[in-house]
């Protein structure tokens, strides 16, 4: 633990090294900068924000598969340390000659969510910071196989971030839980499912409102809501780059791949039945 520790400060100092000089570098706003993760910032009171976030899932087991979501949300800061967030998403399909998913091909209204998160710690007053959020979304199309359902679910998330080099290097560490609740629409009965898992992502500020590195997730499918029964494993990775591009309209674009992963009960060294080979995400966002 403690050379890879020593290797890790290593690569962070080399790092600063390499970036430009930079004295008027900005402060750090963690709102909006990480692609698959979040960060610990949730605004300003009254601060009002609309934003726009693509996320396309690529590759299964075998044949084609593409699946993109568009979600559309509004975020508002009504208190000090809260922020809610109401979304809804869109979403297509098309899948061919996945094994274990019929066929399809179509664009549909997906369904509706609200994000609510509270920040116990400022990173500025304490020595990191400390935010708790909840997704609550409702969905009336599977987000994996596109069959018209009637699921529920909510995502509980644990962030904290610090910077490693103030106003140059940020790290974020998220601990995830989703537990799903999905039924197949003329069908009362009622499938459980849960993913938990954890992710770490490190940003360097290579000149004002130009941020750029990358987020590693590890997560792992359950039967059951209460993580009863392990279906599947996957570890993503990959770059992500934020760029504030005006005062008020600011872009985060992300890529995951997935490096390693085993469904339960097999050697593979990817677990494309539970999930995705690809994983890109772009935001867009603009302050009113």
């Amino acid at each position: 633990m403690l050379t890879h520790a020593k290797t890790f400060q290593a690569m962070v100092v080399s790092l600063v090294a390499l970036l430009p000089a930079c004295a008027h570098a900005e402060a750090f706003d963690t709102e909006h900068i990480f692609g698959f993760m979040i960060g610990t910032d949730v605004g300003s009171v009254g601060e009002r924000e609309f934003q726009t976030e693509t996320t396309g899932r690529f590759g299964r087991s075998g044949g084609t598969y593409r699946a993109l979501g568009q979600e559309f949300e509004l975020e508002f800061v009504p208190v000090r340390n809260f922020r809610i967030e109401l979304g809804s998403t869109f979403a297509s399909h098309t899948i061919s000659g996945v094994p274990g998913l019929d066929d399809q091909r179509r664009l549909s209204w997906q369904g509706a969510s609200v994000d609510l998160r509270y920040r116990f710690l400022d990173r500025e007053a304490a020595p990191f910071g400390l935010t708790f959020a909840t997704e609550m979304h409702a969905h009336r199309v599977d987000e994996t196989t596109a069959e018209a359902v009637r699921s529920f679910g909510t995502e509980f998330r644990l962030a904290f971030d610090g910077e490693l080099v103030p106003n140059r290097v940020i790290a974020a560490f998220n601990l995830i839980y989703e537990p799903e609740w999905t039924r197949l629409v003329g069908n009362s009965a009622m499938e459980r499912d849960s993913t938990a898992g954890a992710a770490i992502g490190v940003l360097a500020q290579v000149r004002p409102g130009f941020l750029l590195g990358g987020e590693a997730r590890y997560l792992r499918k359950y039967e059951g809501i209460g993580l009863e029964e392990l279906v599947g494993q996957a570890m993503f990775v990959g770059p992500t780059a934020y760029f504030q591009l005006s005062k008020h309209t600011r872009v985060t674009a992300s890529w995951s791949v997935q490096a390693w992963g085993r469904p339960a009960g097999s050697n593979a060294s990817l677990d494309l039945v539970n999930f995705d080979r690809h994983q890109a995400r772009l935001v867009f966002g603009v302050n009113f």
